[in-house]
């Protein structure tokens, strides 16, 4: 964790979804000193607006608190530093609800925290957790970024899971028509699928609102006859009500994600539609992306087809989406696109893209089925490929991959970089000051690649994080670097694994 970059779908979602996962924030309160004051002794914080703890106060602290709201934070992430202020504000607003909510802050980049870091996932930055009694409950915070939404959120995850619906102002106060809510109807508020429903909305209160009732008459919408008990689930899409009868625990989560998820996930600059998307890219399935103009003539077939193509492969293994390109430019970055490629279809399926440009609503299921059959050849993302490389730190890009790291027959150490990374901003002057130092060295290169420019199709090439480093051997052994990153480490670690090509070449004359 530490002295990394942390690369995972929370840091994709905010390419992608600007104003999603990680809203960018308009800093409306400014900090005071004292706020940002930092140390790691609890009791000398207790005046603080936010409690300020590590390894050490950690633990105690959690006994301290029923609950705790902790963002691990790193001090360069500037989505960190976005979300401060309103964390701060936030803490101030909380310190006086009844009860009071608590909300504390950890440096996870800090060596002495990385056993924390660990021990809690946090593999992005910031992430925010709601811990309850003592650490035995655990969530992840999914609400907004700004002070008054902080708030509102945690108000309403410290209360109970699930609301009681007693009038049918109550249940048109709670179901709009602009979000999920899963309602269950009983005859009475007690016995064991009452239980198992209470369960799953502690469980799941993180994404959903959760109520109940005991009369069907009061909710907006649905059979008002049933008695149940039943579970009901309203939502802005598709069908707006599915009602669900099986109280199993796993059949009633597999039915709110199924239920939860629409056909086709709707992609533009709607607030409303961003917790969609982000659950679109957190699926495990493969990933259709059509990304058309949405005030253009074309779109309304489009559309209808697109629909009539996701209903037929529901639970097989694709999932669908249709973006607006003018939401779409962090999209079409991170894919490689270009806007004359509009009308353009992407399927992401594990490490591999396809791309269907310039389509027309025809030709949409056939290319489907030409991609399913195994017909379609990946797209690769790629810089061009330099005219001159003749500085000490030769560039890589995905066209030259293989040519430079495999077919060159030199020991490469190469690191995958992002433009935006601060600690590969630091290792840039010290890879320089490396490649001097192996000038005369023909059998070394040192090398790098922008990882968020060019895709890395061979699968022994893991990133978590940036920057990561790997060196290749002239006999094609594969290390990945792990050290510490000074120029002296570096330099011994491939004086000691790198390999002599004259010493290869002779032993192959000999045989």
């Amino acid at each position: 964790m530490n002295n990394t970059d942390s690369l995972s779908l929370a840091q994709f979602s905010v390419v992608v979804v600007p104003g999603a996962m990680r809203l960018p924030i308009i800093i409306l309160f400014l900090v005071t000193s004292a706020y940002l004051s930092s140390t790691a002794d609890d009791t000398k914080d207790e005046f603080a607006v936010v409690l300020t703890l590590d390894q050490s106060n950690f633990t105690q602290t959690l006994t301290k608190h029923h609950f705790l709201v902790v963002d691990f934070y790193a001090p360069w992430c500037g989505h960190c530093k976005e979300l401060a202020p309103e964390y701060e504000n936030a803490a101030s607003i909380l310190s006086s609800n009844e009860p009071p909510i608590t909300l504390a802050k950890v440096d996870a980049n800090d060596e002495k925290n990385k056993d924390l870091a660990t021990e809690y996932a946090i593999q992005s930055f910031p992430t925010l957790k709601i811990i309850k009694n003592g650490g035995k409950s655990i969530q992840d915070y999914k609400g907004p970024r700004d002070a008054q939404g902080i708030v509102a959120y945690l108000k309403k995850q410290a209360g109970p899971a699930s609301t009681e619906i007693k009038s049918t102002e109550d249940g048109s106060d709670l179901i709009n028509g602009d979000n999920i809510v899963i309602v269950g109807i009983f005859p009475e508020l007690s016995g064991d699928k009452f239980n198992a429903f209470i369960a799953l909305a502690e469980k799941l209160r993180s994404d959903y609102d959760f109520a109940h009732t005991l009369d069907a008459k009061l909710l907006p919408q649905g059979d008002s006859s049933v008695s149940g008990p039943i579970v009901r689930l309203f939502k802005p899409f598709d069908e707006l009500v599915v009602d669900f009868e099986d109280f199993n625990s796993d059949a009633l989560e597999k039915f709110v994600e199924e239920a939860s998820t629409p056909t086709v996930t709707v992609f533009n600059n709607d607030p409303k539609n961003h917790p969609y998307v982000i659950k679109f890219f957190s699926t495990p399935n493969a990933k259709a992306m059509l990304f058309v103009n949405f005030s253009s003539k074309p779109f309304g077939a489009f559309e209808s087809k697109y629909h009539d193509i996701a209903n037929e492969h529901k639970g097989k293994g694709i999932s669908f989406l249709i973006g607006d390109v003018e939401a779409s430019q962090g999209a079409f970055q991170f894919y490689g696109l270009k806007e004359d490629h509009v009308p353009v279809i992407v399927i992401n399926n594990d490490r591999e893209k396809y791309v269907k440009p310039n389509l027309e609503p025809d030709h949409l299921e056939s290319w489907l089925k030409e991609y399913k059959d195994g017909k379609i050849a990946p797209y690769v993302k790629s810089e061009p490929v330099p005219e001159s490389n003749d500085q000490p730190v030769k560039v890589v890009v995905a066209d030259n991959f293989d040519d430079v790291v495999f077919k060159s027959g030199k020991n490469v150490l190469l690191e995958m970089y992002a433009p935006w990374c601060g600690h590969c901003k630091k290792l840039g002057p010290i890879l320089d000051k490396v490649a001097v130092s192996f000038a005369k060295d023909t059998d070394v290169v040192i090398a790098k690649m922008d990882a968020t420019a060019n895709d890395i199709v061979h699968e022994d090439f893991e990133i978590k994080g940036y920057p990561t480093l790997y060196f290749k051997s002239a006999s094609g052994k594969l290390l990945k670097y792990s050290g510490k990153r000074t120029k002296e480490k570096i330099i011994d670690f491939i004086k000691n694994n790198k390999d002599d090509i004259a010493q290869q070449d002779s032993r192959k004359e000999e045989l």
